[in-house]
């Protein structure tokens, strides 16, 4: 019985990992894309929801999407800057599932 549970989880797994997609695009806040402001949606250090625009299309982040952007934002340097600079942009790419226009992110990587 064990042995079955583990070879179907494992396949589980993988076909997950099979069906990943890679987007690549423009990080900016979710909260302030969902509002439709004018300015630059640059995220900030207080961003706590984040989306992709991949070529004109808004794609969220889920909640664990949304924590490795905000770690991956910590880590680079020169955030202040951005922030300053909105042309200048945050660009980040993204592996995972989408679902309904989120993605469920396995991994990102801000550039």
């Amino acid at each position: 019985m064990r042995r079955a549970f583990r070879l179907s989880a494992f396949l589980t797994i993988v076909s997950i990992a099979a069906f990943a997609e890679t987007w690549s695009g423009r990080l900016v806040d979710a909260t302030c894309a969902d509002q439709q402001k004018t300015e630059a949606c640059v995220p900030t250090a207080s961003t706590t929801a984040f989306a992709l625009d991949a070529s004109g299309k808004m794609l969220k982040l889920d909640p664990a999407g949304n924590a490795k952007a905000s770690e991956a934002l910590k880590g680079k340097e020169n955030n202040a800057d951005r922030s300053k600079n909105p042309d200048r942009g945050i660009t980040a790419t993204v592996k995972g599932t989408l679902t309904a226009d989120v993605i469920q992110v396995e991994s990102i990587v801000v550039n």
